[in-house]
């Protein structure tokens, strides 16, 4: 069978997929797109890409090409991947899928008219610590879920982040922290009630027009009797970068650590409980990309070597893995176009909330778009 033949736009955590796409048996990196020429031709020459674009629209008309993998500015993810799938490719797209529902609605209605597959890259989902947690709820040894809470803290005032990102709102990116509940509870956000709290500076509230330093929300769960609470901060809060969830079962319990570099804890009943280390996921993927989930690789007794293309908690090679696997099988990717539009919508609503005082917002059902 031939391999899915994939472009990528967008480059420095884009880079990281290069080797996973080359080295899966599935599929093949054959077109890069980046504005300087000078930075592509270093990475063509590196990976032996035959097509190499400063253009999207240009990389858009190669028939060649199958897939297109997003990985730029968040401002462009939408327009980029309407136009990837109105070109007959399929997609796939970093986080988050778009800043507006009208955006994520667009997404999913070129999705629909071109029978492709859309894909919104989320990696919390496919890391080693969610992969576990799933398995834990899957076997029953959470037992039912009583209650979900997520966070994704950092300080980008301390990083050297692009201007666009300078007072960004919150909740805008907020599927690292609500994508792993919603995916665990198995349903949509039906509503929300979220509360700003502290300020950032002027300068910073100018551009967007987000004045809180810290969003936080809890939804109700569609379908169910659970409420998810998820905490997001970007500017002008102290915390090491943090990014996690939590489960509350009536059987077992899952917290992250505090402190990055601790192990997380399970609580198991009374008040007893125990920190565990999660296992990598290696055994879970194809062998051509199993490494790329391990922590660090022994060079030799004295050396430990860090994958390129193995980050975000050895979530990437999976997300390769679902991805193409859809493609090749025909079948909908984890998340797909309406859950990528739900796990997203549910910040942007969150958002929503805050600038109106904590005011309930009903979340759109994007299953039900096609009969609006």
């Amino acid at each position: 069978m031939q391999p899915v033949r994939v472009g990528i736009v967008g480059f420095g955590f884009g880079k990281e997929f290069i080797p996973i796409y080359q080295d899966y048996g599935m599929s093949k990196v054959i077109a890069i797109c980046k504005r300087d020429r000078s930075e592509l031709d270093a990475i063509g020459d590196q990976f032996g890409i035959e097509y190499r674009y400063t253009s999207y629209d240009e990389m858009l008309k190669n028939d060649d090409i199958d897939a297109i993998h997003v990985v730029t500015p968040i401002m462009d993810h939408a327009p980029m991947s309407v136009a990837a799938l109105e070109a007959g490719k399929h997609c796939a797209c970093t986080v988050p899928m778009g800043v507006t529902i009208d955006e994520l609605k667009a997404i999913i209605a070129a999705k629909r008219a071109s029978g492709k597959y859309y894909m919104m890259m989320e990696t919390a989902v496919y890391t080693r610590e969610f992969l576990y947690v799933k398995k834990l709820k899957e076997t029953g040894k959470l037992g039912r879920s009583q209650f979900l809470r997520g966070s994704h803290q950092q300080d980008m005032g301390l990083e050297g982040w692009p201007d666009y990102w300078t007072g960004f709102p919150p909740m805008h990116y907020g599927t690292h922290a609500i994508g792993p509940l919603l995916c665990l509870a198995g349903a949509r956000a039906e509503s929300v009630v979220c509360h700003g709290s502290g300020r950032v500076s002027e300068e910073r509230r100018r551009k967007y027009g987000s004045p809180f330093a810290v969003e936080s929300a809890t939804f109700r769960i569609s379908g169910t009797d659970l409420a998810a609470e998820a905490t997001r901060s970007l500017y002008e809060t102290v915390r090491q970068y943090r990014e996690s969830f939590d489960v509350y079962g009536d059987k077992l319990s899952w917290e992250w650590s505090q402190i990055e570099g601790e192990e997380p804890v399970i609580f198991e009943g009374g008040e007893t409980c125990r920190r565990i280390q999660v296992p990598d996921t290696d055994e879970l993927l194809p062998a051509d990309i199993a490494k790329y989930t391990l922590r660090e690789q022994i060079v030799d007794s004295r050396h430990v070597s860090f994958i390129q293309g193995a980050g975000h908690g050895g979530s990437h090679p999976h997300l390769v893995h679902d991805f193409i696997g859809s493609i090749v099988e025909g079948r909908e990717p984890m998340p797909g176009a309406v859950q990528s539009a739900d796990w997203t919508a549910a910040g942007i609503c969150a958002h929503e909330s805050a600038m109106k005082g904590g005011e309930r917002i009903v979340l759109p059902d994007f299953s039900k778009q096609d009969h609006e």
